[in-house]
């Protein structure tokens, strides 16, 4: 198994609800008007408290500075996990519960806080620049390193840190954050970039100007359906996930989806933000998920975490979730 260290350095940022006029401008070049730009990682991911942003350095440059844009400290860097050769986005897609124990859980033990975006590509983690060497030490024995460098993979040199670090003792993750899921069930799709432009004004309308509008055939004492929309533009492949009833908007055979055509059911992470510091929050959802080979998207925000799972799973990935979360109390 190849892990990939991704060339980009990315800002993860949020932008208020109220304040989402002012980015629209740079956001729409970034998402529709790639060849206007050199900017090749980008995700908008909007949930019920804010837009979440994750972008490369010369997409950053299209924001305007604002107070409404808030961006966590530190460059991030991606990782992303190959089986075989291939690149990045064209590999099968893996799943955050099959990277679980090699990847995440390994990370958490040694105190490396990550970021998630799942994509339908795709899984990417997202680690702090300063943290690779830790990255490194800790993934070395389990997968060949190797960095891309103008497209093309390099051996990752070691950086020769492993000195003075000591095994961490291992210790259960019980989940200590509240859980939910919403009512609303959700695809994970795809489209091909060709098409982007003639579906270009629905997606714009999806992501900034439908305002959590909910469709008419929904039920109006329906409070437990959530305003999630996540497009992603990454190395030229577009990832969509957006709830069942704004799939209806889109017009028949454009959107891509699995085999199955299943629907994933949402467990949101956290009662309150959830901040950036704290490491093992990925760890305690997606072990108990990989322990009942449960597949799972996993996308990190500003705020809280998402993890989608196929909807036949929710009730015994609640149950799974549950018994780990009391184990905490």
């Amino acid at each position: 198994m190849e892990l990939h260290i991704l060339e980009h350095s990315l800002k993860v940022a949020s932008i208020a609800k109220e304040g989402i006029q002012i980015c629209t401008h740079g956001l729409i070049k970034l998402a529709f008007l790639p060849s206007k730009t050199r900017c090749k990682f980008f995700s908008l991911t909007e949930t019920p408290e804010d837009y979440t942003i994750i972008v490369d350095e010369d997409g950053f440059k299209e924001l305007p500075q604002s107070e409404y844009l808030s961006v966590a400290e530190a460059t991030w860097l991606a990782l992303n996990v190959v089986s075989g050769g291939g690149s990045a986005t064209s590999s099968q897609p893996i799943g955050v519960t099959k990277i679980a124990k090699s990847v995440i859980a390994p990370l958490a033990d040694h105190n490396i806080s990550v970021f998630m975006l799942s994509t339908y590509q795709t899984d990417f983690i997202l680690v702090r620049e300063r943290d690779l060497p830790m990255v490194m030490h800790t993934l070395s024995s389990e997968f060949t390193l190797l960095r891309v460098v103008n497209g093309e993979t390099v051996a990752a040199n070691s950086t020769g840190v492993t000195n003075g670090f000591v095994k961490p003792k291992l210790v259960p993750r019980p989940i200590i954050h509240p859980l939910s899921s919403p009512s609303n069930m959700f695809c994970v799709t795809s489209l091909d970039p060709d098409t982007l432009p003639s579906v270009a004004t629905l997606l714009m309308d999806v992501m900034f100007y439908s305002g959590g509008v909910k469709d008419s055939g929904a039920s109006g004492d329906d409070s437990g359906h959530i305003r999630f929309f996540s497009f992603s533009l990454i190395e030229g492949y577009i990832s969509l996930v957006m709830d069942e009833q704004t799939t209806r908007r889109f017009p028949n055979n454009v959107l891509f989806t699995s085999a199955s055509g299943e629907l994933w059911k949402m467990v949101r992470i956290g009662g309150q933000p959830l901040g950036f510091d704290e490491c093992g929050i990925v760890a305690q959802i997606s072990e108990p998920l990989a322990t009942a080979d449960i597949p799972a998207y996993y996308i990190s925000t500003f705020k809280f975490d998402h993890a989608l799972v196929p909807e036949e799973n929710i009730q015994s990935v609640i149950g799974a979730l549950r018994t780990n979360e009391s184990a905490g109390h």
